[in-house]
């Protein structure tokens, strides 16, 4: 195995990430492996890995599998630094019948799907505007998953309720039902009525929780971070704007 950097030698790396580690292989422009090494999951382990690939030469670009999970944030300090980041999909079956399934195989099979062309999509780079709107988006979407499981919920305690107490709840409309359910008071869970309204109650004040929740809080931040985004575009533009010459600013 050729360990020697070589003048004029360029490198395809392959990266196998986990949620840990990165198992990243080096190949030479003709395919032969250059190395084989693990590197830690975090900053030190980026910025090590850089040093590792181009110890062999110029990195022509790096294949990653998983640049939306464990390999997000490999990818972005590849291109920090500059490298040309590929991104892999899951190793090719011939190569894994051939190779068998390991990190170092993986790691390979990724650096051999760039060089050889079989792989060349650019993954999203994650660090604007899209990214932080879906990441405000995710916890909205949580809640108000929770919320209609925790109403479903509800819904099926009733349809097995005693009927002194499904009798009540009957017909009523969510909000009804989530405002009347929410103030039953229990002094003593002593019968399967009691029990049921325990916890129809504790399901209520979920649903009224989450509600709050996703009307003030998810909502909220997600409007405000949008109109500053707005406002810091039009800013720029008016400021593109003021800068051009006048006939410019005429057609523009």
């Amino acid at each position: 195995m050729t360990t020697m950097t070589e003048p004029g030698r360029r490198v395809t790396g392959g990266l196998d990430t986990h949620k840990h580690t990165h198992t990243a292989a080096a190949l030479d422009g003709l395919g032969r492996e250059l190395g084989v090494a693990e590197f830690a999951a975090t900053g030190v382990g980026y910025r090590s890995l850089v040093r590792w690939l181009r110890s062999f030469g110029e990195i022509d670009a790096v294949g990653v599998e998983g640049t939306g999970a464990w390999g997000a944030g490999l990818a972005r300090h590849l291109a920090a630094e500059d490298v040309r980041v590929v991104e892999v999909q899951r190793p090719n079956r011939q190569d894994r019948r051939r190779y068998g399934k390991s990190d170092p195989t993986d790691a390979i099979s990724a650096a051999r799907a760039v060089l050889a062309g079989r792989e060349n999509a650019a993954p999203k780079t994650a660090d604007g505007p899209i990214e932080s709107i879906r990441l405000l988006r995710v916890a909205r979407r949580s809640a108000r998953k929770a919320r209609s499981q925790a109403l479903n919920q509800l819904h099926a305690i009733i349809d097995t309720a005693p009927e002194e107490l499904r009798g009540q709840l009957r017909g009523l409309h969510s909000h009804d039902l989530i405002r009347r359910a929410g103030r039953f008071r229990v002094p003593v869970i002593d019968s399967p009525t009691a029990a049921a309204k325990t916890t129809l109650r504790s399901l209520a004040r979920r649903c009224e929780h989450l509600a709050v929740e996703l009307a003030k809080e998810a909502i909220r931040c997600l409007k405000r971070y949008i109109t500053r985004e707005i406002y810091t575009t039009i800013n720029r533009e008016l400021h593109h704007h003021k800068h051009l010459p006048q006939p410019l600013q005429t057609a523009a």
